[in-house]
């Protein structure tokens, strides 16, 4: 929620609700150097004594948010794409997916409050460039070839290109990520002798980590004709979807990642990237868990491509799951 606006001069206040006109700051097109940066500093450079921001009611505050967070939570109970995991390879998906189809009501998951996660504070910024360039570019993320090997590039910092992609992706209309919420479980479909995913059982993050020492919290849930899983490998929210499809039956068991070898893991990662179960798609390093492939590198390349490609296949797909879905 924005603060409230600051008054030094007359100001024209935009309508307020939910069904109030949106409203893209000169900020957001243009960068804050030279005249932009001037125009704040004649604004309100030196007349701070006069500063001040118009006034509000703490209760104004707390309603414009939960009204806002609960209408988002009915709005996406029944979504098209469900997005587990708000990391390179996730929010590249959604990238995709919302730009290819922005009739897709997307709703991206992520456990952690902070997005996008670790990868954001990682301190490792390489990316390989032949078919990663291309993504940088579009982006508008500056980056430095590596003079001593002309397939690689190094961005200024891996956070530059994460916050850029977070914020290209939260611009788009169709698109919601709630932070701070856990998947516990899939739901699922009889589809003859296997299974066919539904959508996702929701829960707090924080009420997830507590199951074993609270009392049982009902969990939320969200429909979806697909689900597009990118949480890592194992650790304490990785690859859930994937071991949960050890638990149902749906596969024998996993593969295990091996260890690192840059070289076999990022083409594997990305080739192999597609719909493990009928609605589920998996991919970044979620799926070395599932097939056994080795432990990717200090690098994002991989993980951003596999999500290009879980976005070719959800719209390979979609059409089909979504009529089977309304069956």
């Amino acid at each position: 929620m924005s603060p409230p606006a600051a008054m030094f001069e007359p100001v024209t206040v935009a309508p307020t609700g939910i069904k109030g006109k949106v409203n893209v700051p000169e900020t957001a097109t243009t960068t804050l150097t030279g005249q932009g940066q001037s125009k704040l500093l004649e604004q309100f450079g030196g007349k701070w004594d006069e500063f001040k921001f118009a006034p509000i009611r703490e209760s104004q505050v707390s309603r414009a948010m939960t009204r806002r967070y609960f209408q988002d939570l009915d709005n996406y109970a029944e979504s098209d794409v469900v997005i587990v995991g708000a990391g390179s390879c996730g929010l590249s998906t959604a990238y995709v997916l919302a730009k290819a189809r922005p009739d897709l009501k997307i709703a991206i998951l992520e456990a952690s409050v902070v997005v996008p996660g670790w990868v954001a504070s990682s301190s490792a910024p390489w990316f390989s460039a032949a078919p990663r360039m291309p993504s940088l570019t579009e982006l508008g993320v500056p980056f430095e070839e590596e003079p001593n090997n002309p397939n690689f590039v190094v961005v200024k910092h891996a956070a530059q290109f994460t916050s850029t992609l977070l914020s290209k992706v939260l611009s788009f209309p169709n698109v919601k990520l709630f932070n701070a919420t856990c998947v516990e479980d899939l739901i699922t479909r009889p589809d003859g002798d296997s299974i066919r995913l539904a959508g996702v059982v929701v829960n707090w993050t924080l009420v997830t980590l507590h199951h074993d020492d609270h009392s049982c919290m009902d969990p939320n849930t969200i429909n979806a004709p697909i689900i597009v899983s990118t949480t890592g490998h194992d650790g304490p929210f990785g690859a859930f979807c994937a071991k949960r499809l050890v638990s149902m039956n749906s596969i024998e068991k996993l593969g295990g990642m091996r260890g690192l070898d840059m070289n076999a893991a990022e083409d594997a990662i990305v080739k192999n990237t597609r719909e493990v179960a009928k609605g589920l798609i998996i991919g970044g390093m979620e799926l070395s868990e599932i097939d056994g492939f080795n432990r990717m590198g200090p690098t994002f390349g991989a993980m951003v491509m596999s999500g290009v490609k879980a976005a070719e296949e959800t719209l390979a797909v979609f059409d089909t799951r979504k009529r089977e879905c309304a069956e």
